[in-house]
């Protein structure tokens, strides 16, 4: 029996009962709710002009607060949750909200179709900041997953600051909290409408019988690459099973040496829990990983299971030799996460498996580890090539070399030549040249809109070098043939 979808919305509960459950929150928004105020730039989740802002009850019982992309979250996710939009800025009086004031005085809008995003992404922003004037790191953050064509960015990362020395506007987190908890479901919940079945579990027991029982429906976690299924390539799914309310995928624990990452935690908790422990190595590609809104919908278990010969955890996570938990009604089993791979999109993965977490080796002594990333833009941009590096050296000899490339094959792929070649030898300037030209024999990278495969593989091996000259034993690296390298890469 179908229930209907209930998300608290303008001081109410709002219910959903006719939707398609592939409806997007933007479709729901516009269309049904007629609230114009949040545009469609790109209905892929690149540009922002659709952010909102979604609270919902964490593992804990918290409030979480996290701006979005509308344009590639379903309108069943919502349920249990709350939904703000750039409507819900303006005060009971009618005036404006700091944020948007701060626009106004800073000049911040332009042609104003991007401003509702804008506009939403600071919100989120401002309710952490409880206060605090923002440092210009955590702005360039909350803004990487908006795009302004007109007006430049400076005066919108002014009236960042800015909305802060307004008078403060206290936002009733809980009121809706309260509002949350009698919404909460404990058991199974599925909504049908228009020929289409959104199931949504509790329990991982539930989750693996759905699991069993419908091997065709589509996973739904973060909807960050499902979404995009929908709005540009128009796929018709076989039913959808919801992982977001399994609170059972949503863990981060330390032992044995490994961090076990649960499936369902979101890919921003998951990278910010790895770099307390890799802050160097990881905390660049963090940043540059996606915007803040994808990073807050995707999950780390999503990515891995997706498998993209250009997704950029795969890389790093192969070089540490990190695993991956699969579940399902049969039990349980760990892979080398290399292996689940098998061709482009193919994986080892049974029908009724699906990934439960992700367990990353914790630093080790004497493995260098370092992963960089090349794309056209800084942030919020697909890789061209991503590299990954974890050397095991001892007195400067190479006792184990993991080399892992993201863009370079129909798969995240090992050099097996380029290792095999490194063991057991000094790591001087010869053994990294034999590397190099290894690395032509390992890959066979194809030509795209992204770079063309002389360009992949130049830069491959200029990365390699770039490794060599950050962990060589003989010289300390200036920070200034870093940055050389880094041009040239």
């Amino acid at each position: 029996m179908s229930e209907p979808i209930r998300f608290y919305f303008r001081g109410a509960v709002h219910e959903v009962r006719d939707a398609a459950p592939t409806q997007t929150v933007l479709q729901h928004l516009r269309e049904d709710l007629h609230c114009t105020g949040t545009k469609e730039g790109c209905a892929e989740g690149d540009c922002g002009a659709c952010t909102v802002v979604v609270g919902a009850l964490g593992a804990d019982g918290q409030l979480e607060m996290k701006a979005v992309n509308s344009c590639i979250q379903l309108t069943p996710t919502l349920d249990g949750k709350a939904l703000f939009t750039v409507e819900d800025l303006q005060q009971p009086d009618g005036a404006l909200h700091p944020v948007q004031q701060a626009l106004v005085e800073c000049h911040g809008s332009q042609c104003g179709f991007c401003t509702p995003g804008f506009a939403m992404s600071l919100w989120g922003m401002y309710l952490k900041q409880e206060g605090r004037r923002p440092e210009r790191k955590e702005i360039d953050d909350c803004l990487s997953g908006n795009l302004c064509r007109c007006t430049g960015y400076r005066p919108i990362i002014d009236a960042a600051g800015r909305m802060t020395e307004l008078p403060r506007v206290e936002f009733d987190a809980a009121h809706v909290t309260s509002q949350l908890a009698g919404l909460k479901r404990d058991a199974l919940a599925i909504y049908s409408a228009q020929g289409q079945t959104f199931m949504a579990p509790r329990t991982l027991g539930e989750l693996a019988q759905l699991r069993a029982e419908h091997p065709r429906a589509t996973l739904l976690a973060g909807s960050t690459d499902v979404g995009l299924w929908i709005t540009k390539q128009m796929r018709d799914l076989e039913g959808i099973i919801y992982l977001g309310h399994v609170d059972a995928l949503k863990f981060v624990r330390e032992a044995d040496g490994l961090l076990d990452i649960g499936a369902g935690v979101s890919l921003e908790d998951a990278y910010n829990a790895l770099c307390e422990h890799y802050p160097q190595e990881l905390g660049e590609l963090r940043q540059r990983f996606a915007s803040l809104p994808i990073r807050q919908a995707g999950t780390l278990g999503g990515n891995v299971a997706n498998g993209s010969p250009i997704g950029d955890s795969m890389p790093w996570l192969i070089a540490l030799s990190a695993q991956v938990v699969l579940h399902s009604v049969r039990g349980e089993r760990v892979l080398a996460l290399e292996d689940l791979y098998l061709d482009y999109m193919k994986k080892d993965l049974a029908a009724d498996e699906f990934v439960l977490s992700v367990r990353v080796p914790l630093p080790r002594p004497n493995v260098a580890f370092r992963t960089y990333k090349l794309a056209k833009r800084f942030d919020q941009d697909i890789s061209a090539v991503c590299a990954a590096f974890a050397f095991t050296l001892d007195r400067g000899v190479v006792t184990g070399a993991r080399i892992a490339f993201g863009g370079m094959a129909g798969t995240p792929k090992r050099a097996a030549r380029a290792e095999s070649l490194l063991a057991g030898r000094r790591w001087d300037e010869a053994a990294l040249a034999d590397a190099m030209r290894a690395l032509a024999e390992d890959y066979a990278p194809l030509s795209d809109m992204r770079a063309s495969s002389e360009y992949r593989m130049k830069t491959a091996q200029n990365l390699l070098r770039r490794f060599w000259l950050e962990t060589r034993s003989d010289a300390p690296l200036a920070a200034d043939a870093v940055n050389a390298f880094a041009c040239r890469a």
